[in-house]
């Protein structure tokens, strides 16, 4: 089993190495309008399949009212008003999604010790949006920004941060998409162009809605694979098995897929030893 899937009561769903000391690269992956992390989980488990030194973090949106949708409640990373140009300016609750986007990158950056430009924000539709307005407005460049069926929202409040001009953006979006028309995704390339970006990719694809398809998806490991490559002299910072308590060793272990494994341990060094080899490769 080259990852572990896990899901946590806030609805984030985090798709890890099962051995976690060969994790070098961190993707977090925001949803669409009204839909949660589950939507896009088994997107995160394929490219996990072919990534194997990447962890996949999945958050879900807060539920708030959306204006467009007549006012129902359902998880929306912010307030979308219309899906004209100018309704598009008035995006309230963006700047709370973006702080929290900034915190997950920041505690992998923190806990783990994953460089900056070693992670990617990616996004479908609302979620891809919210991934262009805060990945390009960071303190630390990014080693990529992946759009889908998305677009640059509230123009007026961004602008691209020193430094983050050349950051590679990836743009997929449907030539049929009745909803984010491919209009709109020429016209967000052409403002984060105006901003200063530099490396801006849209790629549309005939036929499709406002969704994506495996054409799309290999498109998008593709850029990946080429912005996050396996191998570096990088490694997560792990806290060693000998200094966890037995809590955290046994949730470790249950994380790593090897509980069969500790059927019977009883005592702390057994655990230990366990996890120990599972890190070193024993197993």
């Amino acid at each position: 089993m080259a990852s572990t899937t896990t899901r946590q009561g806030d609805g984030t769903i985090t798709v890890t190495p099962s051995n976690p000391s060969l994790q070098s690269a961190t993707i977090i992956i925001c949803h669409g309008l009204g839909d949660s992390s589950e939507g896009f989980s088994d997107v995160a488990e394929h490219l996990a399949s072919q990534m194997p030194h990447v962890k996949f973090i999945l958050p879900t949106a807060p539920t708030q009212k959306v204006t467009m949708n007549m006012g129902m409640a359902m998880p929306s990373w912010y307030d979308i008003v219309g899906l004209d140009k100018r309704s598009n300016e008035f995006c309230k609750g963006i700047e709370e999604s973006q702080q929290r986007i900034e915190q997950l990158l920041k505690d992998e950056h923190d806990n783990l010790g994953v460089p900056y430009d070693r992670m990617v924000l990616a996004g479908f539709s609302q979620g891809g949006a919210l991934s262009l307005y805060t990945g390009m407005q960071l303190p630390s460049k990014l080693a990529g920004i992946v759009i889908m069926s998305g677009y640059l929202p509230h123009e007026s409040g961004f602008n691209i941060a020193n430094g983050l001009h050349d950051t590679p953006i990836w743009h997929g979006h449907g030539a049929a998409d009745p909803l984010v028309r491919i209009t709109a995704a020429n016209e967000s390339q052409s403002a984060v162009k105006a901003k200063g970006a530099t490396n801006y990719t849209l790629k549309t694809y005939p036929g499709l809605a406002h969704s994506v398809n495996p054409q799309e998806i290999g498109d998008v490991l593709s850029f990946l694979q080429q912005v996050l490559p396996p191998g570096g002299d990088f490694k997560v910072k792990l806290k060693e098995p000998s200094e966890m308590s037995v809590k955290e060793l046994k949730g470790a272990i249950a994380k790593a897929g090897l509980g069969r494994l500790a059927v019977g341990l009883m005592e702390k060094r057994e655990f230990v030893e366990l996890l120990q080899n599972h890190r070193d490769g024993k197993l």
